[in-house]
């Protein structure tokens, strides 16, 4: 974000296609980039398209067209995953001699626009010490200091999302604590699902039928959560099998060494036959999800039953 901070002080690009994972990283570059654009009259100048408004021909005129009373007009394409290859080539021909005077920004969750060349801004979870710089420096300001163990289990909690951080931030600074400790993140910041499939999973390599299901309760019975455990134990399966070291596991699988290392400590709790077992299950359940013939929340529960038994 800094790197884009400098480069709008220079120049403002024709389009800017903004990648990653942190939600709030991609409003924050729009709000630096319409800062930047200082629109005038914004209702006619700042244009919005997502999945349900947009419409190829439409959009592709709007990039065209002038702006009214304004130096700038800026266009926002956000969560649009379904289009043709018409579109594709209508965008790249307008990219090729775009109007300097319209600023597109793509917010591109799910990497549909790697086919346009464009000025590329990362919204990908800050590296740690990134974050702790953050946190140590917003709580000063608030005149409280946190403790290592108690940063490192709020990073934790929060898996590294910038954007969750943010928000227990401001929880934080509002306690009656000076000094941040171990239990006022234990008792103040609410787990990510990610975090909460860890514990899950733990408790499912020991068998601990009561914990599973009081952590299963706690989640949204939504896809997210059946993808984060169908990836998480294809992860231990992969970490069962795979002769790399943690390193060369966590660039492979791209995912952080600890989430490798802490994988590998989870995966000794069951053997490569009941791994291979519990792989095969996700793949079936996952099936049955996408066939109909299973709702997610007993879909979920099925999947915990059966691991616990495999």
């Amino acid at each position: 974000m800094k790197t884009l901070k400098q480069r709008l002080t220079k120049k403002i690009e024709p389009c800017y296609l903004i990648q990653g994972e942190d939600i709030l990283l991609y409003d924050k570059a729009l709000s630096m980039i319409k800062k930047a654009c200082k629109l005038e009259l914004e209702e006619f100048n700042f244009l919005k398209f997502d999945e349900d408004t947009f419409n190829a021909d439409t959009f592709i005129d709007t990039l065209q067209t002038l702006p009214i009373g304004s130096e700038k007009k800026l266009v926002l394409l956000k969560n649009v995953t379904k289009f043709n290859e018409d579109f594709k080539k209508k965008l790249n021909e307008y990219l090729k001699s775009p109007l300097l005077s319209t600023c597109l920004v793509i917010f591109d969750f799910n990497n549909k626009f790697d086919f346009i060349i464009s000025e590329k801004v990362s919204a990908k979870r800050l590296d740690e010490k990134s974050l702790e710089e953050i946190v140590v420096s917003e709580l000063e300001e608030s005149g409280k200091e946190i403790k290592k163990e108690a940063l490192n289990l709020l990073l934790s909690y929060c898996c590294d999302y910038y954007s969750l951080i943010k928000n227990e931030l401001e929880k934080l600074k509002s306690c009656n604590f000076d000094v941040i400790g171990v239990k006022q993140i234990e008792d103040m910041v609410t787990r990510e699902t990610e975090w909460t499939v860890f514990e899950l999973t733990e408790a499912l390599s020991k068998k601990d039928a009561s914990k599973a299901i009081s952590l299963l309760n706690l989640m949204n019975k939504d896809t997210k959560t059946f993808t984060l455990i169908l990836n998480h134990f294809r992860r231990l399966f992969f970490v069962a099998i795979s002769k790399e070291n943690d390193l060369e596991l966590s660039k492979l699988l791209q995912v952080k060494e600890y989430a490798v290392t802490k994988a590998r400590q989870l995966a000794r709790n069951f053997s490569k036959i009941q791994l291979k077992n519990i792989y095969e299950l996700l793949d079936n359940v996952d099936l049955y999800i996408k066939n109909g013939q299973m709702q997610i929340e007993n879909a979920l529960y099925y999947l915990i039953f059966g691991i616990l038994y495999c």
